[in-house]
């Protein structure tokens, strides 16, 4: 009887167990809709999970602004807008902490109270319920008809002045005239920052008067912008700067364009590249990328612009993303340290703050995204210039080892935030990939010797992965993160993106097993309370998707990144892949949606550089696809055309370079290819 309950007990406790982690892994019903308009809504006339609070950002050269918005259960819609102009730098306030000087940005919040005031018949239209909210690199607000009038809002930014826009367009929905007076609205603020005054404008612009006939609609915009020093410069056309904007998602809708059987994960690919290339932003250092997030803006971190996001932008083929790349790798490489120090890790604030008191393995995030950038750049000259960044990149890490052969840091990209010993896992990985891309570099400079010894390096580095970094942890052969590690933690995924395939299978269990969730891979899974963790940060999980599929797992990667992307996508926070929760609370940063669009680039196509007209291919598809393309690739600067059909158990491989086929022929799925491209016009 005793042994009866027991075993009831037991068998209890396994059951909460599994419906725990059975809640924590199955994701919602989508909120959101794709549409054929390269965007997404959510029709809130049929929404039952009501109130709900969204953001997003947006951002061009010189603003930013994340959109807060809420739904409440009567579908009234509230907007809050937080206007970042990241150049204009300021005070510290007497109450705040030292610290907050590496986010001192001119911004200003406003709410939705203050606004333009439209009347009809004695009457104030007020906006208030919505229908439907639509993304497609804007951001638009369908308000429901009042007295026959329909408002539509749209938000987006200038993608070169200081200001955003947010158009208003009032649609007479009716078959009779409708007479409408307008009250604009007006609000100045100033203050004294490093660059003298700073003016915060909010307007709008609207004909006071109006005759709207039937089936007709009127727009007119609402500023909302910053001039320093009282210029004259700034010209607030609404027109003007929408048109810039749509020729910005243009080129995002045409270059590096992936088709395939799955709308969820074209349509996140494409908003990908709109996050990834609109967080460029005008500094003193020249055109830089920036994570964004409220808080990271005009500077750049080792991380997420040296490692994630640079490497990217030659694939894409989008030249303001290149200029931003290269400035990225110059600056780092103007601030290399004329000892045996360690590198700074970012340029804060316009450059101005040298963030270098804590060694997170900065040397090895170089050594690998420089490389793989150059070399991706197809360019001898520029290969050439930053080719001193990247060999002290390779040498401070070969010569900062510790007596197993593990690359030493202080830390990792996550700065302390978790225990990371004083040799881990990342920084021998990622020091591991950059003397792979480095020996290719060598040997197209003519490096012999040297490539030569890289090429023991990384043979020797393989080999610490291996038997220092391998262990068993939970049952699973795979790796301790550092030499005291006893949990499973989310960056054992980088071997895999490096194509390091020795503790696979034990590996792609731990991460798509026991780490995964709804969203995406944990930190760390503690087994006596994994039912509990909640930390996450998108980026491994891109890593980790892009890792599993590179090594050829394609249909396990595949389900997890299908289920992934529409939880991104059409869940309850969207469109784009985020920084991190809880803290900062899923923040759309830029960088990471560089990562994802990488998952198809070097996960599902293999896709590498061997050389500055050679390329190195291992495609599969999922079994549920029986085709991939990814058109207008900019591969060294050409543009090729990479074609995959499914042929019987084989695949037809299609490779087109300027509208030259240059391959075409069926293999096996996961083959490893060397293609060289025709020498450029």
């Amino acid at each position: 009887m005793i042994l009866h309950k027991l075993i009831l007990f037991a068998l209890i406790i396994v059951s909460c167990n599994a419906l725990a982690q059975q809640k924590h892994t199955e994701p919602t019903s989508p909120y959101w809709e794709i549409t054929n308009r390269k965007s997404i809504v959510w029709d809130i006339t049929k929404e039952k999970r009501l109130p709900h609070k969204e953001n997003i950002e947006m951002a061009g050269k010189n603003v930013a602004s994340i959109i807060y918005y809420k739904i409440d259960e009567n579908k009234k819609l509230s907007i809050t807008k937080d206007v970042i102009f990241p150049q204009l730098r300021t005070y510290n306030k007497s109450n705040e902490p030292d610290w907050k000087k590496y986010r001192a940005y001119f911004r200003k919040s406003i709410s939705d109270q203050i606004a333009p005031s439209i009347a009809y018949k004695n009457k104030i239209i007020v906006p208030s319920t919505v229908d439907s909210v639509e993304i497609g690199g804007m951001l638009t607000f369908y308000h429901t008809p009042v007295e026959d009038l329909q408002i539509i809002k749209t938000i987006y930014p200038s993608m070169e002045d200081r200001y955003i826009v947010e158009r208003w367009e009032i649609k007479n929905v009716s078959q009779v005239i409708k007479e409408l007076s307008i009250s604009n609205c007006k609000l100045k603020q100033s203050e004294v920052g490093y660059k003298g005054e700073y003016t915060f404008e909010m307007f709008s612009d609207a004909s006071e008067q109006l005759n709207l006939s039937p089936g007709t609609s009127y727009s007119f915009p609402v500023y909302y912008g910053a001039t320093l020093n009282k210029e004259k410069t700034i010209n607030f056309d609404f027109r003007k700067a929408e048109q810039q904007r749509k020729d910005f998602l243009s080129t995002m809708q045409n270059n590096l364009v992936l088709e395939t059987p799955d709308k969820t994960i074209n349509t996140l690919f494409y908003f990908s590249k709109i996050r990834a290339s609109e967080s460029i932003f005008n500094s003193s250092m020249g055109l830089v990328h920036s994570p964004g997030g409220g808080n990271y803006y005009v500077g750049i971190w080792a991380n997420d612009q040296v490692e994630y996001s640079g490497p990217f932008f030659p694939y894409l083929g989008y030249q303001t993303g290149n200029i931003a790349a290269y400035n990225t790798y110059i600056h780092f490489q103007k601030n290399i340290p004329a000892d045996t120090t360690a590198i700074a890790y970012a340029f804060e604030v316009d450059g101005n703050f040298k963030m270098d008191h804590l060694d997170r393995g900065d040397a090895a995030m170089i050594a690998y995204g420089a490389s793989h950038y150059a070399l991706a750049s197809g360019n001898q000259k520029t290969a050439s210039e930053l080719w001193p960044l990247i060999s002290w990149s390779l040498e401070y890490c070969h010569n900062h080892r510790n007596a197993s052969g593990a690359v030493l840091s202080e830390s990792d990209e996550m700065e302390g935030r978790i225990a990371t010993g004083t040799a881990n896992l990342s920084t021998s990985t990622l020091y591991y990939g950059g003397l792979k891309y480095g020996i290719r570099l060598a040997e197209e400079q003519n490096m012999k010797d040297l490539a030569k010894t890289y090429k023991a390096r990384l043979s020797a580095m393989k080999n610490v992965i291996n038997d220092y970094f391998g262990a068993t942890l939970e049952g699973l052969e795979t790796y301790k993160y550092f030499d005291e590690n006893k949990h499973l933690r989310h960056w054992i995924c980088l071997p895999l993106s490096m194509g390091i395939t020795s503790r696979k299978k034990g590996t792609i269990d731990a991460l798509l097993g026991k780490l995964w969730t709804e969203n995406g891979v944990l930190v760390e899974f503690k087994h006596e309370t994994n039912t509990d963790s909640t930390t996450f940060w998108d980026r491994a999980t891109l890593y980790a998707l892009q890792g599993v599929m590179k090594v050829g797992e394609t249909d396990r990667g595949f389900k997890k990144l299908r289920s992934f992307s529409e939880k991104r996508l059409l869940g309850d926070h969207v469109p784009y892949v985020v920084e991190a929760y809880p803290e900062n609370n899923m923040k759309h940063l830029s960088a990471e949606s560089a990562l994802y669009c990488r998952i198809i680039t070097e996960g599902l196509l293999g896709l590498e550089p061997l050389s500055f007209n050679k390329i190195k291919i291992t495609p599969s598809l999922p079994k549920t696809w029986d085709h991939l393309k990814l058109q207008d690739i900019a591969l060294f600067g050409q543009k090729t055309d990479i074609l995959l059909s499914r042929d019987l158990k084989r695949l037809r491989l299609k490779v087109i370079c300027n509208e030259k086929i240059i391959f075409d022929e069926s293999i096996k799925p996961n083959t490893e290819l060397s293609i060289i491209l025709p020498a450029k016009n």
